[in-house]
């Protein structure tokens, strides 16, 4: 099925430039724009990034890399502040003589 008319991208051609990323490394996060450019293409008029999204995850090699999953679970930015004190803003910290 034809998926991109504007750069004649198949469903066939989503699938294997997948595979082809995940065998080449079993580690890389799979984007649409590396799917374009394993293609040799890129993106016209953004109107098959619907369907080149649902292509892409109906793909069996997609998945998330087992070492990355649950990354954003495990991430607490409000409870650290990102390394920084409570208050770290002069507006924030009231006034002080």
């Amino acid at each position: 099925m034809l998926v991109c008319h504007c750069m004649s991208i198949s469903d066939r051609d989503i699938r294997a430039a997948i595979d082809w990323m995940r065998a080449a490394d079993p580690d890389t996060i799979i984007t649409p724009g590396k799917v374009y450019r394993a293609l040799g293409k890129k993106a016209d008029c953004g109107g098959c990034l619907p369907l080149f999204m649902d292509t892409m995850q109906n793909c069996d090699s997609l998945e998330v890399p087992v070492n990355l999953r649950g990354l954003r679970r495990g991430s607490n930015r409000e409870a650290n502040h990102e390394g920084r004190h409570e208050c770290h803003r002069v507006s924030q910290q009231g006034s002080q003589k």
